[in-house]
């Protein structure tokens, strides 16, 4: 007969935080939320550990290597989707690796016979008002000049006049040689009141820029994350079809945490994999592994070796894994069981195993929810597929931006290795779609709230740090009814006139 759980599973909108005593220590700017990314043995810090507990989705409409560098500067990480060549994924983790902040290399670059309606158009297109003139117009090609808005009257010149005739010239140029430390690139743009500073190698060549805007945003990322070198800590995805050539690729580009990207994690195929990390390269190469929704699939993980486990399944916005298969568990009750089957691990072991919420965020606090629960940090994809950052293009639909966004289990992706059991190389059925998100602007504005709202809610549960909360929280669902009572009701609110009007 089969086994039946006594209690329903249950969502993040069923439960509600009710509030704990708050010292007058308990401030936002005191709470810190610092978190295991990678398992460590009692007594022992972990090899990396997060600022926030955030993590970007394995998926090609949500993680590249733009958005890996946004994350970092944050705080978190970015799994570079895998659902594609060996060579791009290798690319893409090679130039988070090589990014060097403050240091830009110009995407708005063109050559000397160009035109002030080349120059316009450039501008269009790419949204910079700063353009590198060199002399074979590539981004490193040898400097001849540079253009900005200064140097040009659209209503005073013509369309067809050459920018060698208008640039700033080279000779007029204040640059710096490539080695040249942020540091010493910031005082140079400041004693000379720049706006930019070119860095140039011995031949002349443009290697990168320096903006003074860049300055204060450097600034304003107190919690960006770093490996031993000062570079940007980034993930990869991997699935258990050619992990034996990708992994390897992806450990040369630099990569500092892999995840094995399923649907389902409790299977041997994962075992196989870990199995293969750990004889290759021993604790060296930290990898997760996952989805699993209950104790059994987190205990055969973790004796398996994953790094961090993750939870969940069905229950991302983009998945209709339920739908189509009947197979999943509600992402609350999933979270509650696999975190005390890591604790009851930890007791045994002396090993904390991380846990990864993935799926189920609707709503900000969800995220504190899912804290409480018990997982270390959440993998999000709807919530950073909105960003300027993501991959996908803005379009208008009905009047409103919005970005594009689809599943690993689409038709568009392909990504049936992600679906993999062991049959034809192909997708025998979606599990996921095709579709639209609203836009929302920049990562670093967006997520500030977001996260300004988890450390407000920590003070309100008398908690500065993650453990603590898990520790202090207390959880109570909730009923239909007062899930509305929860909202704006029984009133009008004005903007819902406005916008009628």
């Amino acid at each position: 007969m089969a086994f039946y759980y006594d209690e329903p599973s249950r969502t993040f909108s069923e439960y509600l935080l009710v509030p704990g005593y708050s010292g007058t220590d308990c401030i936002p700017d005191n709470v810190s939320l610092k978190t295991p990314l990678v398992k460590f043995k009692k007594g022992e810090e972990p090899a990396i550990s997060m600022n926030i507990p955030l993590v970007s989705a394995i998926m090609q409409s949500v993680s590249d290597d733009n958005m890996a560098i946004a994350l970092a500067k944050e705080g978190g990480v970015s799994f570079i989707y895998g659902s594609q060549s060996i060579e791009d994924q290798a690319e893409m983790v090679r130039r988070v690796k090589t990014y060097k902040a403050g240091f830009v290399v110009s995407d708005s670059n063109i050559g000397p016979e160009a035109t002030l309606a080349d120059i316009i158009a450039l501008k269009e297109e790419k949204g910079h008002s700063t353009v590198a003139v060199t002399e074979d117009g590539t981004a490193n090609g040898r400097l001849l000049g540079i253009v900005t808005s200064r140097d040009y009257r659209v209503s005073r010149m013509s369309p067809d006049e050459k920018v060698k005739n208008f640039m700033t010239p080279f000779e007029k140029l204040i640059t710096a040689p490539e080695g040249t430390s942020l540091k010493e690139a910031n005082n140079i743009i400041w004693d000379n009141k720049l706006n930019s500073l070119p860095i140039i190698d011995k031949e002349g060549r443009l290697t990168s820029f320096v903006f003074r805007k860049d300055y204060e945003q450097h600034k304003g990322n107190p919690l960006e994350l770093l490996d031993g070198h000062k570079r940007y800590i980034v993930g990869a995805g991997i699935n258990t079809r050619d992990f034996k050539e990708r992994i390897p690729a992806l450990i040369e580009a630099g990569a500092d945490v892999l995840c094995i990207d399923s649907s389902e994690g409790y299977t041997e195929w994962q075992k196989i994999v870990i199995s293969y990390v750990r004889e290759t390269y021993g604790d060296t190469v930290k990898i997760g592994a996952g989805n699993v929704v209950d104790a059994e699939g987190f205990r055969f993980l973790a004796d398996a070796g994953a790094d961090f486990i993750k939870v969940g399944i069905g229950g991302g916005s983009i998945c209709i894994t339920r739908e189509t298969k009947g197979i999943g568990r509600g992402q609350a009750t999933a979270v509650i069981d696999v975190s005390r089957a890591r604790d009851e691990y930890f007791k045994e072991t002396g090993v904390y195993v991380p846990i990864c919420s993935d799926g189920g965020i609707v709503l900000d606090y969800h995220i504190t929810l899912a804290l409480a629960m018990g997982c270390d940090f959440c993998m999000l994809g709807r919530y950073f597929a909105r960003f300027d950052e993501s991959p996908t293009n803005k379009v208008m639909i009905n009047g409103n931006y919005m970005k594009e966004y689809w599943g690993e289990g689409s038709a568009r992706a392909r990504n049936w290795q992600r679906y993999d059991l062991g049959g034809a190389a192909k997708l025998s059925f979606v599990e996921g779609v095709d579709c639209y998100v609203p836009y929302a602007g920049s990562l670093h504005d967006n997520l500030g709230t977001t996260l300004s709202k988890i450390r407000s809610t920590m003070c309100n549960c008398g908690s500065l740090n993650i453990p603590e909360l898990q520790q202090k929280a207390k959880l109570t669902l909730v009923s239909s009814v007062s899930i509305i009572e929860g909202g704006a009701h029984d009133v009008v609110v004005k903007d819902n006139i406005n916008h009628q009007q």
